[in-house]
């Protein structure tokens, strides 16, 4: 392995842990993502799963390791708002994690709110997957983002392969001051440096997206996308540290 992969410290700024099986055939447990951020030096890594009561038992027994995003579907109303303030006030968890691809709705969806509201209240960032029409589109996120200023919104896979969307991630971001940007699945390494000298040095974050891709090749899109050194210990480790107040 390269020296290289391995010199920075890190966060992972979105994984899970599961058996993810059908066309993903993936599957990694708590024990072998942390054998994982060893090898390399990860010092801990953002976890959300569905049901969420997975990441509550990696997050209580590894909590020097694992960091908990709430992963609810909003549809579940008062219920999901009630999971996720048990899980900020009793097992520190610093996120909400929404999927709208794979709970079926848009992130503008009139179903959200409430969980924006709260995320406002608890001062923790939404963390919402985007990339995949027709629900998880940067225009719903921005629109989202639009309608509450206050909260920090991070688009996970900043548009995810598609050229298009990639592009309009970072044209919502521009656009919208409280719009982050994560860069898991994401394969143009030169829309990361793009975005850390246009949106800002601070709202872009690494991310791996375990076990559906792999660290060494999320590492070295990063490695190759342009930054120096310094710039790059942002995007590894300073920048979701200072989102979360780690």
């Amino acid at each position: 392995m390269s020296d290289r992969i391995k010199k920075f410290k890190k966060i992972d700024a979105h994984s899970h842990i599961g058996n993810f099986e059908g066309w993903p055939d993936v599957r990694i447990t708590a024990k072998q993502l942390i054998a994982q951020m060893d090898e390399y030096n990860i010092e801990k890594t953002v976890l959300s799963t569905f049901p969420i009561e997975d990441s509550i038992i990696a997050v209580d027994s590894y909590p020097d390791r694992f960091i908990g995003a709430a992963w609810i579907n909003p549809y579940e109303g008062k219920n999901a708002l009630d999971v996720i303030k048990n899980c900020v006030n009793s097992h520190g968890f610093k996120a909400i994690k929404l999927h709208p691809l794979f709970q079926a709705y848009r992130a503008n969806d009139d179903c959200v709110f409430p969980f924006a509201e709260l995320a406002e209240e608890l001062d923790i960032p939404l963390m919402i997957h985007s990339g995949h029409p027709p629900f998880s589109l940067p225009w719903s996120i921005a629109q989202l983002a639009e309608l509450y200023p206050k909260v920090k919104m991070v688009m996970i896979h900043m548009g995810h392969g598609h050229g298009v969307y990639i592009q309009a991630a970072l044209d919502m971001a521009k656009k919208f001051p409280n719009l982050y940007l994560e860069t898991s699945g994401m394969p143009m390494h030169n829309k990361i440096k793009e975005a850390y000298e246009t949106i800002g040095s601070d709202r872009i974050m690494f991310g791996i997206d375990a076990p559906f891709h792999h660290p060494s090749v999320e590492i070295q899109r990063s490695l190759i996308c342009g930054l120096n050194d310094k710039q790059l210990e942002d995007l590894f480790y300073n920048n979701v540290k200072k989102l979360l107040k780690l």
